[in-house]
């Protein structure tokens, strides 16, 4: 017998990261417990994620590794794994994304935000994908992973995720479906030139954006930010090391 499609939705909100997270879920019956409950275990693994890898909170385990209130020994398991994960981003995106700095003076620092977010996003789906019948999405700061709980095949709907137009925010410029995966955004309308040249050490201050829509919200992520930098280059480096994921330059 056919999966019937979830046609009820129902959305939860928080302030983490310093910004708005949001869960939307499909459902038949939304109002189930367990859907509530994995949406907390949801905002729970992100609250945790902020508190070991944020470069804005003084108690993040980064920034006690970092000023030397902590040893490493005694650091979080995440601080490894993402250093590993920054330095293959490195390696895929010919050092288009970079996650160290230099201070003053030229001494580099380890700054793993532009992987981060989309790496915490993408792994806290974990907690919605083991319930039965929903769809869900994702949605952090132009960051969207969608995906279905246990027993949705043949039954999945399609997101429907407008693009803003980085001329003109109240503008939509294009809308990607998704039915799985995950698409991530970069660019300077939101935040300014937050995003770094890592060939020059200057932030990019040139209007657009880039999107990328692909199978992992991490890799996204890293490819959107690379776009930004050079997509003529990131579009070459796509299609060669990761065709699963698709370029669009704004």
């Amino acid at each position: 017998m056919p999966v019937q499609a979830p046609s009820e939705r129902r959305v939860f909100v928080r302030q983490i990261m310093g910004m708005p997270v949001s869960i939307h879920v499909r459902a038949l019956d939304p109002g189930r417990p367990e859907i509530e409950q994995a949406a907390q275990r949801v905002f729970a693994h992100l609250e945790r994620v902020d508190r070991v890898l944020s470069t804005w909170r003084a108690d993040s385990d980064l920034l006690r590794l970092q000023h030397g209130e902590l040893d490493v020994d005694a650091a979080h398991p995440w601080l490894a794994e993402t250093a590993e994960l920054c330095l293959e981003a490195e390696e895929r995106t010919d050092g288009l994304f970079r996650a160290w700095r230099a201070r003053d003076g030229g001494r580099p620092t380890f700054d793993p935000t532009g992987l981060v977010k989309g790496w915490a996003v993408g792994t806290s789906a974990a907690h919605l994908e083991t319930v039965d019948h929903i769809a869900f999405s994702i949605g952090a700061g132009g960051d969207i992973v969608v995906g279905t709980g246990r027993g949705m095949l043949g039954a999945e709907p399609v997101w429907r995720i407008g693009i803003e137009n980085p001329q003109d925010r109240t503008e939509v410029a294009e809308v990607v479906t998704l039915t799985r995966g995950a698409i991530a955004t970069s660019g300077t309308a939101a935040r300014g030139a937050h995003i770094v040249d890592p060939r020059t050490g200057q932030g990019i201050s040139r209007p657009g954006s880039a999107t990328v829509t692909g199978p992992e919200l991490l890799w996204a992520d890293v490819w959107a930010t690379a776009a930004f930098v050079d997509p003529t280059t990131t579009e070459r480096l796509l299609e060669a090391r990761d065709p699963a994921y698709r370029l669009l330059v704004l």
